[in-house]
């Protein structure tokens, strides 16, 4: 079954594309998503003039992720945690940990974005990927330190 793509489809084809799939997968998946249409010669018009108005938000919006890209490259995140012995940490520095230092520098950055593999266990600087943007992938510098100890006394 040919389809039109409303919606970019992960391993199958971006907005507006034309591309043939299984029926099945047409009518059980792609179209009650409202992620394709049909292939007629009337939803081809219809797709078409979706697709403009599509491309003219899609430059606006990868325009701002790129400028908020180059904006957190001057970014600097410094987390401090309470260590063991070993320079371990208590815990774990996660996405979330970073949106909130992030946050309070005026990014509003949504931790799902944050492409962290694995929380940060170590102490150290590491350099975190942020996806902003389909194509617009930033890198942030995220610092973990020791948390110093309250004398005791």
């Amino acid at each position: 079954m040919d389809v039109i793509l409303r919606d970019h489809v992960e391993n199958l084809g971006r907005r507006g594309e034309v591309v043939k799939v299984a029926d099945g997968y047409a009518r059980n998946f792609l179209l009650p998503r409202k992620l394709a249409l049909p292939a007629t010669p009337a939803n081809m018009k219809v797709v078409e003039r979706q697709r403009k108005i599509a491309d003219v938000k899609e430059a606006s919006e990868r325009t701002g992720a790129e400028a908020l890209a180059a904006r957190l490259a001057q970014a600097e995140c410094v987390l401090s945690r309470r260590v063991g012995e070993h320079q371990a940490l208590y815990g774990s520095v996660t996405s979330a940990d970073i949106a909130e230092v992030l946050a309070a520098q005026g990014f509003e950055i949504d931790k799902r974005k944050i492409q962290l593999d694995e929380p940060l266990k170590q102490i150290g600087e590491f350099t975190v990927p942020v996806k902003l943007h389909r194509d617009v992938v930033a890198q942030v510098t995220v610092k973990v330190t020791a948390l110093e100890a309250p004398a005791e006394g």
